[in-house]
């Protein structure tokens, strides 16, 4: 996800003199063509996060479109005065891009783990929200939250889904797209995990359980409808998302539904429920710790269509 996030960037700072890049002290490999190329539209701030916001800030409401860029956490929960006061009071068109959502820097400890990004950003007023799932969701998501007017969160994971587009297919922030259809569970998922989501879903498939299978890419604004279509004619809704189960996709998922008045025949959430994440390791070690591994989900999807 995030080369194709650099390659999209560096596609349209081409053409639009606008774009501007800021990394806090991170991402030299990646960052050397975008800074050598383009040295008028990229800023390294150093390892000031806050700074850096403020930063953007004060270039966007100059007519720039910024984006910001660090790992984990640190674009996000170190400088979340300045991205609330700053820029999203403001409507300033500052992009904060995270590289390592959910549990992509596992082996470095629970201050890289981004397990309660979403809902924090999900809940300052007017900022788009997007955790793209897959290489195709992310590329997209550049152009868009580019053309999006105000301040904006791409949520990158070191995982993906790999390309899931089909031809003439058109990505629209807060739509979801859905991948697999049935109507025994439908099953959300937002972020990289998406992959095993899907794995699951053919997996279950094969069972004889047809389970419908929605990427939600952006959290906010939210897809409500194609929610409420999922409660009406399926089994039940299983949300999916690396990432605590306190108000992140899920949580969003069962405001929505409850407030439509809609809910769903049943509904479960997998995500982190044990705290902070007090152990270290790889992605794929981590998820399997905290039961978020296609076997846990596939599990989770059994006994719900019980």
């Amino acid at each position: 996800m995030r080369d194709t996030f650099i390659k999209a960037l560096g596609e349209l700072a081409e053409v639009d003199p606008r774009i501007f890049l800021i990394t806090g002290d991170l991402g030299f490999g990646v960052l050397d063509d975008f800074s050598s190329r383009r040295a008028h539209q990229f800023l390294n701030a150093g390892v000031a996060e806050q700074n850096m916001t403020g930063l953007a800030t004060g270039l966007a409401l100059e007519g720039r479109i910024v984006f910001t860029y660090s790992i984990g956490n640190f674009p996000t929960l170190r400088p979340l005065e300045q991205i609330r006061n700053d820029a999203a009071y403001h409507g300033a068109n500052v992009k904060v891009v995270a590289v390592g959502g959910g549990f992509s820097y596992g082996a470095l400890g629970m201050s890289h783990h981004a397990t309660e990004d979403l809902a924090i950003m999900r809940a300052l007023p007017g900022v788009t929200v997007v955790s793209p799932g897959d290489k195709w969701e992310t590329l997209c998501a550049v152009r868009a939250i580019a053309e999006t007017p105000g301040t904006c969160y791409l949520r990158l994971d070191k995982s993906s889904a790999g390309w899931t587009d089909r031809p003439g297919e058109q990505f629209v922030l807060g739509k979801a797209r859905q991948l697999r259809n049935g109507d025994a569970l439908t099953l959300v998922v937002t972020g990289g995990i998406l992959g095993v989501a899907l794995e699951v879903a053919d997996t279950l498939a094969q069972e004889g359980l047809q389970c419908r299978v929605l990427s939600m890419h952006t959290i906010s604004p939210l897809d409500i409808q194609s929610l409420i279509a999922a409660a009406r004619e399926t089994g039940g809704i299983l949300s999916i998302e690396e990432h605590g189960v306190t108000g992140g996709l899920g949580g969003a998922i069962a405001e929505s539904l409850l407030e439509a008045g809609v809910p769903p025949r049943r509904f479960y959430r997998i995500g982190l429920r044990a705290g902070f994440s007090s152990i270290v390791g790889s992605q794929a070690f981590l998820r399997s710790a905290y039961g978020m591994d296609a076997g846990a989900i596939a599990a989770a999807a059994r006994h719900m269509a019980e």
